[in-house]
């Protein structure tokens, strides 16, 4: 348990600052193209530092409880709950309806991600 701990909290640390490298800079409309880009990459670095750690602690290959593809998946639910929160909150967007049920049907692919034997691929059957 304490490795699924370890992963989702790198992952949740590491999107927050990979949205605000992507997306962050919307808010900012009197910074030049490449001034955007250098903040950016800036802010991304730490999301680099957080993020290899987090596949690292949940890979099954060190010991953790995930394969790859369910890393990704994880990932992925938490990138776009990181980002609707982010979305009304700092960009001051509302998301519509077709938003929140493509978020849904993600979050639905994690749980059928998850079914099943963990860190046993599915391929390896």
């Amino acid at each position: 348990m304490i490795r699924v701990l370890q992963t989702v909290g790198l992952l949740v640390l590491s999107n927050v600052f990979m949205t605000w490298a992507w997306y962050g800079h919307l808010r900012q409309k009197t910074w030049p193209l490449l001034l955007a880009v250098v903040i950016s990459w800036l802010i991304a670095l730490p999301e680099y530092a957080l993020q290899v750690p987090a596949n690292r602690y949940g890979h099954i290959s060190q010991g953790g409880p995930f394969t790859a593809p369910q890393l990704k998946i994880i990932q992925e639910a938490i990138t776009l709950t990181v980002f609707g929160v982010f979305s009304l909150l700092v960009l001051k967007e509302r998301l519509r309806i077709h938003d929140i049920i493509a978020f849904g049907l993600v979050l639905l692919a994690v749980v059928v991600a998850m079914a099943g034997k963990n860190g046993s691929p599915a391929l390896a059957r």
